[in-house]
């Protein structure tokens, strides 16, 4: 299979069928061979049995129906790991994404590029409650993760299979998968992509979810930064403690000798030992974490890298790549 169209659904009864006639629209034309993944995430209204009688007319579609409501999030997870296409499309139910961009988020990967991010340049959308905070929310992952997108918060985006293959997404971690493809060496870029107006339904998302995407964010960038070598993470909180612990000892012999304030009349010997013993807890748990990361990678037998392509004169390369 070339193409996997992944797409989460939850209670979107009233615009599944103009999306699966959007959806066959686009497909129809392409040379490639696609499939249409629908995972239905417990929905309460007609959405599954609607899914069921379009899986049962088209042989390219195929609808997962998970047990309770889990969240977008887990909803994608599913689908990825059903798809079997060599390059896979996430998209969102509500009719916001078009489908007529599949084709252009394949030419640009053709170019050479291993993850198309969907950029809403002209969202349509309420300003206040969803444009500004998703905004905020997209410079702050730029910065902070170092990878420079304008929209995470697109679902539709068009990914080569061997750069998300592993990938396991919690909470709500689905818009982070540009970084995770990063760190296995992609080629990430964005592509402007039409946004539509909701015309069925209600909107799932609100200010609200803001909150839980920061959190993810920190958690990223603690994965980031620690989950491979974590005894240097917390080995430098640990040395900083034992530094400021100093400065703050020395601070205190200082007052004695200068100002003639005595260490009993001061609280700045407690503030340093206990500082002090902070640094060393960050010490012992860089060490436990540490034997904990080796214990968890050699037990996967995962190495440490990903390798993109091999050349060799009586063959040819081996980079999976077909578009």
């Amino acid at each position: 299979m070339d193409i996997s169209v992944v797409i989460p659904v939850y209670n979107e009864a009233e615009g599944l069928p103009a999306l699966v006639a959007m959806l066959r629209d686009a497909l129809d034309p392409l040379p490639q061979t696609a499939e249409i993944i629908f995972i239905d995430d417990g929905s309460a209204d007609a959405s599954a049995s609607i899914l069921d009688d379009f899986a049962h007319e088209d042989p390219r579609l195929r609808v997962i129906r998970l047990r309770r409501n889990y969240g977008q999030t887990a909803a994608m997870m599913a689908g990825i790991q059903h798809a079997t296409g060599d390059v896979i499309i996430p998209m969102d139910a509500d009719g916001q994404n078009d489908p007529h961009d599949i084709p252009r988020l394949l030419e640009k990967l053709a170019e050479g590029f291993d993850v198309v991010s969907g950029w809403r340049r002209d969202r349509e959308d309420a300003a206040v409650s969803r444009v500004l905070p998703s905004r905020i929310a997209n410079g702050l992952i730029s910065f902070v993760m170092g990878v420079k997108l304008h929209d995470y918060g697109c679902t539709m985006k068009a990914y080569r299979r061997e750069v998300i293959e592993d990938v396991r997404l919690y909470g709500e971690m689905h818009r982070f998968i540009p970084i995770f493809a990063s760190w296995e060496g992609a080629r990430v870029t964005e592509l402007p992509v039409t946004h539509h107006a909701r015309r069925f339904g209600s909107s799932k998302y609100g200010i609200g979810r803001t909150l839980r995407v920061l959190l993810d964010l920190f958690t990223l960038f603690f994965i980031d930064r620690a989950l491979d070598r974590p005894m240097q993470f917390f080995g430098k909180i640990g040395a900083g403690a034992f530094v400021l612990s100093l400065a703050v000892f020395f601070w205190a012999l200082g007052l004695k000798f200068i100002a003639h304030v005595y260490l009993i009349q001061t609280p700045l010997p407690l503030l340093a030992a206990t500082i002090g013993i902070s640094g060393i807890l960050f010490m012992l748990l860089g060490i436990l974490a540490e034997i904990t990361t080796r214990t968890y990678f050699e037990a996967r037998g995962k190495a440490p890298y990903k390798i993109r392509s091999i050349t060799n004169a009586a063959a040819p390369p081996t980079d999976p790549r077909r578009w």
